[in-house]
């Protein structure tokens, strides 16, 4: 009871700062998730055992030329990078390969495509046309939000096939198919209060959100795995770590935004 109490109180902090920094302006979201994107780095770091500061300033030093120049090509470039490593973290995945991570190059390249990439097309998912929208990155919070707990309500109370035994065996199929299915409702009930993007478009997110998030989940608790530790860090009790409470949404936000601004 004591450990469930502090896990709700933990989570409702995190939420309302994190609604709380995208709603006050872009600089206080920006700041917030950057901060978020350092601490996620550190962990990753503590995890694969890479003992250098160089991914820190790599991270300040992209986070700021993509801000700086939103309409570069560049930016497709490393969305593709992004996109690929993605892709190439999920075939490991399903293939049951250890993700591979022996020299202190290996280390530096995991950081880069999958925190320090990952992270800068998180703080860019909110300006879309070229204006801030908070109510879009809330919308998208929103579809993570609702697919986790629901994928948990689901799974503890009817799910008997495991989805994934060998990396998360507590995950189970009909957990999954629960979180998609109230992910498009919650998607539906959305397009009706933002006007940011059509029906359509939110249902697709949606979908995004619900398969793409749960496979990022599945990618960090494959690295914890590898590493033989339950959870990244200790900042969220109850929740473990900031890389813990941001794998789903970290691993999502790349497709997402390929979905917002070069498909739509």
């Amino acid at each position: 009871m004591r450990n469930l109490l502090r896990r709700s109180f933990s989570g409702i902090i995190y939420v309302l700062i994190f609604i709380s920094a995208i709603l006050f302006s872009k600089e206080s979201y920006i700041t917030l998730v950057s901060l978020f994107g350092l601490v996620a780095i550190w962990e990753l770091a503590k995890m694969i055992n890479f003992k250098s500061i160089i991914s820190y300033i790599l991270f300040g030093i992209t986070l700021f030329l993509m801000l700086k120049r939103p309409d570069s090509y560049a930016i497709a470039i490393i969305l593709g990078i992004n996109i690929l490593s993605s892709i190439y973290l999920i075939y490991q995945l399903f293939r049951k390969k250890e993700i591979i991570f022996s020299t202190e190059r290996e280390k530096l390249g995991l950081t880069i495509r999958y925190l320090i990439f990952s992270f800068c097309f998180l703080i860019l998912l909110p300006f879309y046309n070229q204006n801030y929208t908070p109510y879009l990155m809330i919308s998208i919070l929103v579809l993570i939000w609702v697919n986790d707990s629901f994928a948990f309500i689901v799974g503890k109370n009817f799910g008997k096939t495991k989805l994934f035994v060998s990396v998360s065996p507590k995950k189970t199929i009909e957990g999954f198919i629960g979180g998609f299915i109230f992910a498009l409702i919650a998607g539906y009930i959305i397009s009706i209060f933002n006007s940011d993007l059509s029906l359509i478009n939110w249902l697709i997110i949606a979908a995004i959100v619900a398969i793409i998030g749960t496979i990022g989940d599945l990618v960090e608790s494959k690295l914890k795995r590898q590493a033989k530790i339950k959870d990244s860090g200790t900042i969220m009790p109850g929740h473990g770590g900031i890389l813990d409470r941001l794998d789903s949404l970290l691993f999502a936000a790349p497709f997402v935004y390929l979905y917002i601004n070069f498909i739509i």
